[in-house]
């Protein structure tokens, strides 16, 4: 049975989160698809070739996330929303069991 890891959405107000599970080795922004969570668009389908799926990871622990490759960097720089010191794709963040309960900020806005 493939490992779940459950992670958490939450509007940049913090007046919404919803909880949802998918397995290791999906990207957060999978995650979010799968899970019909509103605030990430993903309109490039996770190739890394626009920035409609950011998000905040002010609420989690830098160590379990991903180097930050260069393409990322240079698409977050077109982000619609405040670029932040911990704005990421979440189509470059694949679930793992470090990732558990970790908590990811939706920004305003998309596009």
């Amino acid at each position: 049975m493939d490992e779940k890891v459950k992670i958490v959405f939450q509007s940049v107000d913090g007046d919404r989160r919803i909880e949802v599970s998918a397995p290791a080795g999906t990207s957060v922004m999978e995650a979010a698809i799968m899970n019909n969570v509103g605030g990430i668009e993903a309109e490039c389908g996770g190739a890394c070739v626009c920035a409609t799926c950011h998000v905040y990871c002010d609420l989690v622990a830098p160590d379990s996330l991903p180097e930050q490759q260069l393409d990322e960097d240079d698409m977050l720089d077109m982000a619609a929303a405040e670029r932040r010191p911990t704005s990421r794709l979440s189509c470059q963040i694949k679930l793992s069991r470090e990732l558990d309960g970790a908590v990811f900020i939706l920004p305003e806005a998309q596009v």
